[in-house]
């Protein structure tokens, strides 16, 4: 970790700068496998799963069969605690619900907006050292309560062709049946352009590596959404003198683990702090099954030290963290202040993991500075906002004029018309 003392404002933009993303050396490749897909369907998804997976696929598709045969590979102690974060992840998405409001913005003008979920999505869960059924929770929940009619999800086979039967589970747990047996930027072909057998959806969601990443921004090029633009996940812990050192680097560490580009900041207003958290890491750090994950992402992290914790949140607000940890005494005062951040933990009881698993949050966030300007997925992310209006006979009298006018000084008599011809057959005397 590299080390800051009291650096002037001057030096922060360069301080909260990521290591810039070659993403545009990927795209060639990332072509090549969006035209072998285009060309060749589930053929080349099946050739593709042979040289990036080891695998050897008879299907692309998961089957019946090899659902229920994974459902008791799940402990009960693992399907118990899926269940608590399946309940707490419900909740708090089925709050964000909106009920229908019309308003009548003058008499006999009538507007409202309904939510319709998006009718076919696709989830990209990644697979390999870390299967996410997590982040499956996290957007097949929302997905169900939007009300989207068709969800595939698309995840990569180990070598043997099976999937991961935590992931199974959780899947057959929301009632997903379409699993497709592709990782990658051929998954996220599959589901932009769609196959013989897989349909073309209308967003994708969900994490990846560098290719997913290159290729779910190339598909919104062709017409695909996708959730949000994405990058290496990231922390920012801000402590004060009354947080536990290990607690800190704990938190540190479990941001560090999830790859060697993942970004670790931690922001103090004590010297000694520092010193502590930085002798914590250290010793925990050894402990970890993924140590050298850990340490190469160490190696790339920053530790600060600002005179006072409000310099701490303008820090933070520059960089725009994915999670943003108030270790602090009394989190509330700097919690307002903060403008720019993906999910925040608030006090020396809310570790980020929880909301990463059970909290009810939702942990698919803004990654690379993108809190700026992107939300972390929510209900809102499923669905489209549709807009209505209605108007009386008498509305329309009302605003009519209005709207010839306006729609006359922008020259668009077609515009005008539409409203005059109605004004006249209800009141012929206007014809004269």
């Amino acid at each position: 970790m590299k080390i800051y003392l009291y650096p002037d404002q001057a030096e922060w933009g360069a301080l909260t700068q990521r290591p810039v993303q070659k993403l545009d050396q990927l795209r060639a490749g990332v072509q090549q496998t969006f035209d072998l897909v285009q060309q060749r369907g589930d053929s080349a998804l099946m050739e593709l799963a042979v040289k990036f997976d080891k695998a050897a696929l008879q299907n692309v598709w998961v089957s019946p069969e090899e659902i229920t045969a994974a459902l008791p590979q799940v402990s009960e102690e693992l399907k118990a605690a899926i269940e608590l974060a399946y309940n707490n992840i419900y909740r708090f998405h089925n709050a964000q619900q909106e009920q229908v409001k019309q308003v009548e913005t003058m008499p006999g003008v009538t507007c409202w907006r309904k939510s319709v979920g998006i009718q076919k999505v696709g989830l990209y869960i990644p697979g390999g050292t870390a299967p996410l059924f997590s982040t499956l929770l996290m957007l097949g929940i929302p997905a169900q309560i939007a009300g989207c009619r068709e969800i595939i999800l698309a995840t990569p086979p180990s070598a043997d062709g099976t999937i991961n039967g935590t992931i199974l589970y959780t899947a057959n747990r929301l009632g997903i049946k379409r699993i497709l047996k592709a990782g990658g930027a051929q998954a996220i072909a599959a589901l932009a352009f769609g196959t013989e057998t897989v349909p073309a959806v209308d967003k994708i969601f969900g994490p990846g590596n560098q290719y997913v990443t290159a290729a779910k921004q190339m598909v919104t090029q062709m017409g695909v959404a996708i959730d949000m633009p994405a990058g290496p996940s990231e922390v920012l812990v801000i402590a004060d003198d009354s947080a536990d050192a290990n607690f800190v680097a704990a938190d540190l560490l479990s941001q560090a683990e999830h790859g060697p580009d993942s970004q670790v900041v931690f922001v103090t207003n004590s010297e000694k702090q520092l010193q502590n958290v930085q002798a914590a890491v250290a010793q925990q750090v050894a402990q970890l099954p993924r140590q050298t994950v850990a340490e190469q992402a160490l190696n790339n992290s920053i530790g600060v030290v600002l005179p006072t914790l409000e310099e701490a949140i303008h820090f933070s607000n520059l960089y725009a963290p994915e999670h943003l940890i108030l270790s602090v005494d009394q989190p509330e005062p700097l919690a307002e202040q903060v403008i720019q951040a993906g999910s925040v933990f608030m006090g020396h009881f809310s570790p980020e993991s929880v909301g990463d698993y059970a909290s009810g949050t939702n942990h698919t966030l803004p990654t690379n500075g993108y809190a700026r300007n992107y939300s972390g997925v929510s209900l809102d992310s499923f669905v489209k906002k549709i807009t209505f209006q209605q108007l009386t006979r008498e509305g329309l009298e009302r605003i009519g004029p209005a709207v010839e006018t306006m729609a006359e000084a922008e020259g668009l008599h077609a515009h005008k018309n539409a409203v005059t011809v109605r004004l006249r057959k209800m009141n012929p005397s206007l014809s004269s």
